[in-house]
């Protein structure tokens, strides 16, 4: 992808009369939307509203096909995509895992980040102790893909990354969906401390998510339905 600019320090996101589609599908039509700074917005709406598209849309990995994003109003597809995700933390529920050790799939987050601040990421997770439960604690090989952890093992190291990044904006594909109960509360918790101060937008598929979200989203087959005044 091409793009030369550098963000922005603001971070305020702007959904333009954004269309895009897959082989002439469109999957998002003609969506107009605002994520303030400091804002947690919930994405609600059946499977293949498009909710997920626009959270790729956010990151990039996809450019519209008509219309714009905006961060802190210029034109994402102007800028340099690694400068772009510099400022973007994910946390989708296909994560993926390096053939690398634990600590290095959570140093992604932030390249040269101490022991320390890797596992003070991952107690916040709370992914340390079944991490120190390992074969060979946080010096342990991940398979590829990540297909010596379970989902929710995955899941943890993911939001691991993102506490390590300390990026402002946060992108949120339910991150509990495949936790156990057991987990779910203090995972919450770690996601609460993620998301405070940042852009948040969230799929929410649960009540509570949409109950501490600033502003709810509806989508239906591609197009906003229902959002605030």
């Amino acid at each position: 992808m091409s793009g030369e600019k550098q963000p922005l320090a603001g971070h305020d996101l702007v959904f333009d009369k954004v269309t895009f589609g897959y082989n002439e599908h469109a999957v998002i039509q003609q969506a107009s939307l605002s994520l303030p700074s400091g804002s947690f917005t919930a994405l609600v709406g059946p499977s293949g509203s498009g909710k997920s598209t626009v959270l790729r849309l956010i990151a990039r990995f996809y450019d519209p096909s008509e219309g714009q994003v905006l961060l802190s109003g210029e034109n994402i597809r102007e800028m340099n995509p690694e400068a772009l995700l510099r400022k973007v933390s994910m946390v989708f529920q296909d994560v993926y895992l390096f053939q690398d050790t634990i600590a290095n799939n959570i140093r992604v987050g932030k390249a040269g980040a101490t022991q320390r601040e890797v596992e003070q990421a991952a107690r916040q997770a709370c992914c340390h102790d079944f991490i120190m439960r390992l074969p060979q604690g946080y010096d342990t090989l991940v398979g590829e893909g990540g297909s010596t952890l379970s989902g929710g093992e995955k899941q943890r190291i993911s939001i691991a990354r993102a506490i390590l990044k300390d990026a402002p904006i946060v992108l949120l594909d339910e991150a509990t969906a495949s936790l156990d109960p057991k987990n779910e509360a203090d995972i919450q918790q770690a996601i609460d401390r993620l998301i405070q101060g940042r852009i948040v937008i969230a799929i929410a598929h649960r009540l509570k998510t949409v109950m501490s979200a600033d502003q709810i989203i509806v989508l239906d087959q591609g197009r906003i339905v229902e959002q605030p005044a």
